[in-house]
């Protein structure tokens, strides 16, 4: 049986923590190990952990407060497993998921990476996700650029795959994850399972989306990167500069209303820098 790390970045989320432990403890799969990292919580999270610390699958990396890509590298490093598995401290996995997905790659050995449908519960209450939202399965590049369509929760992925395109930008303090899925989806098909097997939980206080705002300016810096990169083929390159000029028009439109002229101005000249085909 395939061994899989499975990593939960957590920061100040003990009333969320412990139910998403859970959700991996009772996984049907048992062949892992499950890295809690505490990225510098200051709440009871060591407290609410501390209930698992006989538990011979678990442990708790306490780090420096440094945000969810630094949280996620560091128990990326300390992984063992030959296969990933990341799980946000606010959502959930179903008891099939990890079974699921490892049934898939037993019977698909080229894939590398997969990822399951999710269910979307918002304050308490099931909502449907938009028809952006829908998730494809195989070559997503194109598909992955003006808005992320991989959800960290839901992804397994094989350890070869970081080794390549690399880890986490931990200077990027949003869309971390959207730059690191355009990375790997430039190079390797991203299977869809159509089972949903996470929750993802949303409408609190402290979600990232919420609480930072103007995340396209993050967009646009990671496809600058994928960009600048020299790894895309010419019709990638094509297809992620055309996303580029339209979120920098949209993202300067909103600095002009803003009275943020000079602002504007510069990411209407950014995609300017980029307009030399890649080879």
């Amino acid at each position: 049986m395939s061994f899989i790390s499975v990593i939960i970045p957590t920061f100040n989320r003990s009333s969320f923590v412990k139910e998403a432990v859970d959700s991996v403890m009772t996984q049907t799969y048992q062949h892992f190990e499950l890295i809690v990292v505490d990225d510098g919580s200051t709440d009871d999270t060591r407290q609410v952990l501390s209930a698992y610390t006989n538990e011979g699958k678990f442990s708790v990396l306490p780090i420096p407060h440094a945000g969810p890509s630094a949280a996620r590298n560091r128990g990326i490093q300390a992984a063992r497993g030959d296969y990933l598995a990341f799980l946000d401290s606010d959502d959930l996995w179903l008891p099939e998921k990890l079974s699921t997905q490892m049934h898939f790659f037993h019977a698909n050995p080229d894939a590398l990476i997969c990822q399951t449908e999710e269910i979307w519960v918002r304050n308490g209450v099931r909502v449907n996700p938009g028809k952006k939202h829908k998730k494809y399965s195989g070559w997503i590049f194109d598909r992955c650029l003006r808005l992320c369509l991989v959800s960290p929760s839901a992804v397994i992925i094989h350890r070869s795959v970081f080794a390549r395109v690399g880890l986490f930008d931990e200077s990027l303090p949003a869309c971390e994850d959207y730059d690191l899925w355009l990375r790997i989806a430039s190079r390797y098909p991203i299977y869809l399972i159509d089972d949903p097997l996470i929750i993802k939980r949303g409408g609190h206080a402290d979600q990232q989306s919420r609480n930072i705002p103007a995340l396209d300016r993050y967009r646009i810096r990671a496809l600058c990167k994928i960009l600048h990169s020299g790894t895309l083929t010419s019709s990638q390159y094509d297809v992620a500069l055309a996303t580029l000029k339209e979120k920098t028009r949209i993202y300067a439109s909103g600095c002009f209303k803003r009275g943020r002229k000079e602002e504007g101005e510069f990411f209407l000249r950014l995609p300017h820098h980029y307009q030399q085909r890649a080879v």
